[in-house]
């Protein structure tokens, strides 16, 4: 055991931030800290690495054992460049190699004793710089700055010019360079590109030391993480697994828990109407047993209602009409600012039901392409348009939609007028804001909170085509996960550019990827990208020749795009069979439920003939239904 952490609380005046929460680290072991936003998790972090005091409890960190920490944001300053700054780190070692350069000129003009003696030093230096990898400190430097994605171009920047994502990737290969016993990590992926967090997937995975990470990219989580521990309203709780097996486990303790309350309650509700029953025989023995019962039932430990994982936040996003299936259409686009070409020759249509979502690396122009899209910016050649019925609902990662001096109340009041004061309330409460929360202005939100405010307006869009705008930043993960459900369940369109590769696997049915100033076309999510990605790399022209590079330049692994469009034809044929057979087995269990009423009501069961059809009814609804199960079955597969 490297960590233990026992019985800490802590409170900021009356609210209760961490509860008596106990856990400990193993060495090399790589932990997961989770939770809403607000739910204390980087109030942890400060109170292992000592910024925070603990109110009770206390954090014990194995002797010798050293601890590194990343704070979400970062505020380096100074001269020194890029690589000046991360190199810094490895100054004993540079210093010993001066040390080393030294003796080497002094032993040309040494002799004698002189002379053994600076052998001696020598000797043991070269040994120790050996042992610390010190001669290849510097390209161990180089390897990390460019997996965190700075090109050598950037090396010289000037650390007082990065924008405040670069300074986070700077410290960041900084604390990994100086590879700490304990590496403590707040939102490590916040500012990085899918290339560079799998290259960070992959350091940690092979990092010597243990790791404590908070984040809400959950298919990083997936991939590094062997314990979770959950923050749920001040309780700690802690899981065996990556993320998907701890999100199960805490289901199915949560149901056993539902279940648990619910018993109890039904059994309250007996113990309740028999002792109401007693009383009412007003006789002394009934009125002793009720009494009796009653202080059985007070001496009951009643449990808690379990909270509803997905009750916070809530999402319907439904079209108004129903557009034509070719939604939009985009020929030989091509954008550039300056010198600097972001892509062109591209070219895509997205047909209806069908939900795309665009990736690439950091620059590449995936939110340009959006912004031409939704006609903020003009390309410099290329022709969009959309389908018939095309009505956009446009999700901003800046929010430049929203009118920052504006109230929250106003802000909805003023794009959809037919709302009535508490219609607004309503609408805002099912996004977390209440009270005089709806007063304040939109230049005064969070990141997050403005996110909520952007969604609850597309929501009441009823727009029929959702073009969004990497829509999980400042989302915690339970309103990622509802927003998942939402877009599942959406019957419209939906083209998003996206870093979070977990939201990607469960939405996505199409994925372009824009690289090397071209979108290349994966139908499938996320994990089918990166099966099928080298295969495509390796067809992929060089920068300057033909830039129309598809999915369908292979043969034989079904990337051909007539066959892609026949799949999508299938997908969507098989979506709406199994929409349709959801609908009749619903349809068919209501009324099964109906003629069940039916038959224990005696003007029925005396009518024989009556009887006798609802009994014929019932028998092929039956049949039916087990039917309709197994077709649903095959579907779902």
């Amino acid at each position: 055991m490297i960590l233990s952490c026992s019985n800490i609380s802590k409170a900021f005046g009356t609210n209760e931030v961490i509860k008596h929460a106990s856990f400990h680290i193993e060495d090399h072991e790589k932990a997961a800290i989770v939770g809403i936003n607000g739910a204390g998790k980087s109030t942890l972090l400060k109170m292992i690495i000592g910024e925070l005091a603990s109110d009770e409890g206390e954090v014990v960190i194995s002797k010798g054992k050293t601890l590194g920490y990343l704070s979400q944001h970062q505020d380096l300053s100074g001269d020194r460049t890029v690589y000046e700054e991360v190199l810094e780190v490895k100054r004993p070692l540079m210093d010993m190699e001066g040390k080393i350069r030294k003796l080497e000129l002094d032993m040309k003009h040494a002799t004698g004793e002189e002379l053994d003696e600076m052998l001696t030093v020598y000797s043991r230096l070269n040994h120790e710089f050996e042992l610390q990898n010190g001669y290849a400190y510097r390209s161990e430097v180089t390897g990390v700055l460019k997996g965190l994605g700075f090109t050598e171009d950037e090396f010289g920047k000037p650390v007082s010019a990065l924008s405040g994502g670069q300074k986070t990737r700077v410290a960041l290969g900084r604390l990994l360079l100086t590879k700490p016993d304990i590496i403590l990590l707040d939102e490590p992926t916040n500012h990085l590109d899918m290339d560079s967090i799998a290259w960070l997937e992959g350091y940690l995975i092979n990092y010597d030391g243990s790791v404590i990470i908070v984040a809400h990219d959950r298919y990083f989580l997936n991939r590094v993480v062997t314990k979770i521990i959950e923050l749920d309203n001040g309780i700690l709780s802690v899981y065996q697994g990556n993320y998907t097996e701890y999100s199960n486990k805490r289901a199915m303790i949560r149901e056993a828990k539902m279940k648990a309350y619910l018993n109890q309650q039904q059994e309250i509700r007996h113990q309740e109407e028999v002792i109401t029953k007693l009383k009412s025989f007003n006789r002394e023995k009934s009125i002793r047993r009720a009494e009796s019962r009653e202080k059985m039932l007070n001496k009951i430990e009643l449990l808690e209602k379990p909270a509803e994982v997905n009750d916070e936040m809530r999402i319907q996003l439904e079209p108004n009409v129903i557009s034509g299936n070719d939604v939009l259409t985009v020929k030989d686009l091509k954008k550039s600012f300056g010198d600097n070409l972001l892509f062109e020759h591209i070219g895509f249509e997205v047909k209806r039901g069908e939900r795309v979502a665009i990736i690439g690396g950091n620059g590449t122009g995936k939110t340009t392409i959006l912004k031409i899209l939704n006609g903020i910016l003009a390309p410099d050649q290329g022709e969009v348009s959309l389908g018939s019925k095309v009505h956009i609902g446009y999700y901003d990662q800046e929010h430049q939609v929203l009118h920052m001096d504006k109230t929250l109340f106003d802000e909805l009041q003023d794009t959809y007028p037919y709302m009535n004061n508490t219609q607004i309330r309503n609408i805002l409460a099912a996004f977390l804001f209440t009270g005089d929360d709806v007063y304040k202005r939109i230049k005064d939100l969070s990141g997050g909170e403005r996110g909520r405010v952007s969604l609850a307006k597309l929501m009441l869009s009823e727009a029929n085509f959702l073009i969004l705008d990497e829509p999980t930043n400042h989302l915690d993960i339970t309103s990622k996960e509802i927003l998942e459900g939402a877009l599942v369940n959406y019957t419209g369109t939906v083209l998003y550019v996206s870093h979070d590769r977990y939201f990607i696997n469960k939405t996505a049915t199409r994925i372009l990827d824009l690289t090397n100033q071209t979108l290349v076309n994966y139908i499938g999510n996320y994990d089918y990208y990166l099966e099928k990605k080298d295969i495509m790399t390796g067809l992929l022209t060089p920068v300057g020749e033909a830039k129309a590079v598809t999915v369908e330049d292979t043969s034989g692994i079904k990337l051909d795009w007539k066959a892609q469009k026949e799949e999508q034809a299938k997908i969507r044929k098989r979506q709406n069979e199994l929409k349709k057979t959801e609908e009749e087995i619903h349809k068919l269990e209501t009324r099964d439920g109906e003629i069940d009423e039916l038959l224990v009501k005696e003007e029925i069961f005396t009518d024989v003939p009556k009887l006798m059809e609802l009994n014929q009814e019932k028998e092929m609804i039956s049949k039916r239904l087990e039917e309709l199960y197994e077709l649903w079955g095959e579907l779902a597969e």
